[in-house]
């Protein structure tokens, strides 16, 4: 089936794009209010922009209220972010963490996240997280501002933690790991099978 872009509404543009562009890794994203709030919010719009010097990427899928959500305001506010990166040992975690709250309630007690302090941002970073980049803010560009338009948010990394057991002959152990992926809808991807095909 072929669909004309053009006669799909919003709601199903974002189906086929979330639905078929798949699986996407997740960014947990924690930032602090500078009220002193502690913020953690998955997005799954989210990848590598650059390498040298590292810069990661997310989207903000607009609202239908069209204001940013928590983690954008904080961002634009303090400029520090760390993305948790989820596996199967914090996905249950991570999914309550998508619930809508209050700006000045945090997902850390809500969720009972366990936290840690980070290197070299005030952001709290997620404990049980196995690979963290502590970040700041590089630029945000705006693609749409209409319901499920886009945000892009570029995010200079500043630290990357690796734990311990994953880091192996100087590159992180894909099997340990564990990553998790997001499918379309509520569903999710696991990495525990794996094939590996040399480059030609």
């Amino acid at each position: 089936m072929d669909f004309d872009v053009s006669e799909l509404d919003a709601q199903d543009k974002y189906r086929f794009l979330s639905g078929g562009v798949t699986p996407r890794p997740i960014a947990w994203i924690s930032t602090r209010s500078l009220g002193g709030v502690d913020n953690l919010a998955p997005y799954s719009f989210f990848t590598v922009a650059s390498c040298n010097p590292p810069v990661l990427l997310y989207t903000q899928v607009t609202q239908r209220s069209r204001l940013d959500k928590d983690t954008l305001l904080n961002l634009k506010e303090t400029g520090e972010c760390v993305i948790n990166v989820v596996n199967v040992d914090v996905l249950e975690k991570m999914n309550q963490t998508s619930a809508s709250l209050s700006i000045d309630q945090s997902e850390f007690s809500f969720a009972n996240i366990e936290s840690c302090s980070s290197h070299r941002v005030s952001p709290l970073s997620v404990k049980d997280s196995p690979v963290r980049y502590e970040c700041t803010l590089r630029e945000v560009i705006s693609v749409s501002d209409l319901p499920t338009g886009g945000t892009v948010v570029l995010l200079d990394v500043n630290s990357i933690y690796v734990r311990d057991d994953l880091y192996q002959e100087g590159v992180i152990d894909q099997g340990l790991l564990e990553s998790v992926g997001k499918m379309g809808g509520d569903q999710f991807s696991f990495t525990s099978q794996r094939l590996e095909l040399k480059r030609p």
